[in-house]
């Protein structure tokens, strides 16, 4: 049996999981794929790991294609992501709509959970949110990092306060129906990014990398459903 092996973004775990669905029972092959945060996803594709399909930042896919990594025109946007805020499920959902709003939202919670800045996009949008409003010292104690927004929301899911909060990618929020989404973050503080899907330049499946990517463009209800926000 054919293995497909896939390396990509949290931000894009939820529409790819139910495309894989789809395309082992319609292919018969097997599909391997790990989700983490884009910088640690990147790491392991330059560091020579064996992978077919690659999701990351459209930024990134591109530099990998320019360090030959990725096919050359293989590249497939997935569409834009933006950056939000969650509670536990059943709490009231607090206000996020204006700076003054988020600010207050934040300095009144006791834990703040976020994908770690160092490998993540979320993460750095949060720390440059906080860094803005002007609580990045006040809140440094009460922030807890994890390697993906996956991981932040299955902690606020399971062991989340009323006043606890997480902030990471929409598309990371949206799947996990223990948690409730609060709103983005206010214009001024967000910073949105693209994600694209590639093939890897030695794939040892290319056949099949390139059957499973085209899959994403006639996806898009799925991906409007996931979170992303299309061309």
């Amino acid at each position: 049996m054919s293995t497909l092996r896939i390396l990509s973004a949290g931000a894009a775990q939820a529409v790819t999981e139910r495309i894989i669905e789809a395309f082992e029972r319609d292919t018969g092959a097997r599909v391997t794929a790990e989700f983490s945060a884009i910088g640690a996803m990147k790491a392991r594709v330059t560091g020579g790991e064996a992978v077919d399909v690659v999701t990351l930042s459209q930024s990134m896919i591109d530099e990998l294609i320019a360090g030959g990594y990725v096919q050359q025109g293989s590249r497939f946007d997935l569409g834009k992501v933006g950056t939000g805020v969650a509670v536990h499920a059943g709490v009231a959902l607090p206000k996020t709509a204006s700076a003054e709003e988020l600010r207050a939202t934040v300095l009144s919670a006791t834990k703040i959970v976020c994908p770690d800045p160092a490998t993540a996009t979320a993460g750095k949008v949060v720390i440059a949110a906080f860094e803005r409003l002007g609580i990045a010292e006040q809140v440094r104690d009460r922030l807890q990092f994890f390697p993906n927004g996956y991981a932040a929301m299955r902690w606020l899911a399971a062991e989340g306060g009323a006043r606890d909060v997480g902030i990471t990618q929409v598309t990371e929020i949206l799947p996990n129906k223990a948690v409730s989404y609060a709103g983005p973050l206010p214009d001024a503080l967000q910073q949105k990014t693209i994600y694209s899907v590639g093939i890897a330049a030695r794939a040892n499946e290319p056949q099949l990398a390139k059957n499973f990517v085209g899959r994403f463009a006639s996806a898009r209800s799925l991906l409007v459903e996931a979170g992303y926000e299309l061309e």
